[in-house]
């Protein structure tokens, strides 16, 4: 379909449309003869770039820096960097820690004969309780 008939089915306009596609909002669309040609699913990704703008109250400027940050790890670094400075992003180790204590934490579980714990997570017995394996021949060390 033509820009047009896009634009009206989404709602807005299309020079709205030309702007969402100059930040890099819209997916790469064909060009028919002479006019720019969206299929359906160009229309449900335009779609959900709307609603996301609405539902979190931004603009399609900021949408457009959010999809650079996920894009771009250079960018991606930077604007962590400045999270880390004002305080808004912990800094690398304390993730790191995280993850550090809920390993072990998980680990100590792993080693606990809880009788609470459903039986998936409890160890099988290798023998029933009382039960001896049988002794393994030794090598004999006599030619």
């Amino acid at each position: 379909m033509r820009i047009t008939e896009a634009a009206q089915r989404l709602g807005t306009s299309p020079r709205m449309l030309r702007y969402r596609e100059a930040l890099g909002l819209l997916p790469p669309v064909g060009h028919g003869p002479g006019h720019r040609q969206f299929r359906d699913q160009d229309v449900a990704a335009v779609a959900l770039g709307l609603e996301l703008e609405r539902r979190l109250d931004i603009s399609p400027a900021a949408l457009a820096f959010g999809l650079r940050v996920l894009a771009e790890p250079g960018v991606r670094a930077q604007v962590a960097e400045l999270g880390r400075r004002i305080g808004r992003v912990p800094p690398p180790g304390s993730a790191l820690d995280f993850e550090k204590e809920r390993a072990l934490r998980l680990l100590s579980m792993g080693h606990r004969t809880d009788r609470t714990a459903p039986p998936s997570v409890l160890p099988a017995p290798a023998h029933p309780p009382g039960h001896r394996p049988p002794a393994r021949p030794r090598p004999s060390l006599r030619p």
